[in-house]
């Protein structure tokens, strides 16, 4: 599990520059989350380059677009200058990101967690969260099986991040899909 729960300075990755957007050194970035909220407010952000290399950067513009966002980065004015950066992710500090109410979780402390039944039969762990309008979407990965799993109220039961697990009570039909 994040050993980096209580530390404001730990690296939160928030999204992925997947191009470059215009000629003036703005670059589209792919949400890992599909909330731009948290980068609105952040003066600054810090891109991790695919070696693992750190640089951060003030934010000047963000906007957003279809499904992402656009950014721009204070002293990258040109195309040429944020070309290298494609492939790189976008993190934030923890202590960027807003405080949680009470039931809500951040999609990285969910991924990796075991799903389990209320009968106790453990059905795999959560691999990848998408949004949909209604609710968030668990995908949970078995052995030989994918699950869909909807973050409702009816379905999910308990959500323990320090025990590795979610809990739920599955719909008439919902695992056998």
């Amino acid at each position: 599990m994040s050993s980096s729960m209580g530390d404001d300075t730990a690296l939160i990755p928030v999204g992925k520059i997947i191009a470059t957007h215009g000629i003036k050194g703005q670059v589209k970035v792919y949400s890992y989350s599909g909330n731009i909220d948290s980068l609105r407010s952040a003066i600054n952000v810090t891109i991790r380059g695919a070696g693992g290399s750190l640089t951060t950067v003030g934010v000047e513009k963000i906007a957003p677009h279809s499904g992402g966002f656009i950014l721009g980065f204070t002293g990258f004015n040109e195309i040429n200058e944020v070309q290298a950066l494609i492939g790189s992710e976008i993190c934030l500090l923890q202590s960027q990101l807003p405080e949680l109410d009470e039931g809500e979780y951040y999609w990285r402390d969910l991924l990796g967690l075991k799903v389990v039944t209320d009968q106790g039969i453990e059905i795999g762990n959560v691999a990848d969260i998408f949004e949909t309008g209604s609710s968030d979407i668990y995908v949970v990965r078995g052995a030989s099986k994918e699950y869909l799993i909807p973050a409702i109220a009816d379905v999910i039961s308990e959500i323990d991040i320090p025990g590795g697990r979610i809990v739920i009570t599955p719909l008439d039909g919902l695992l056998e899909l």
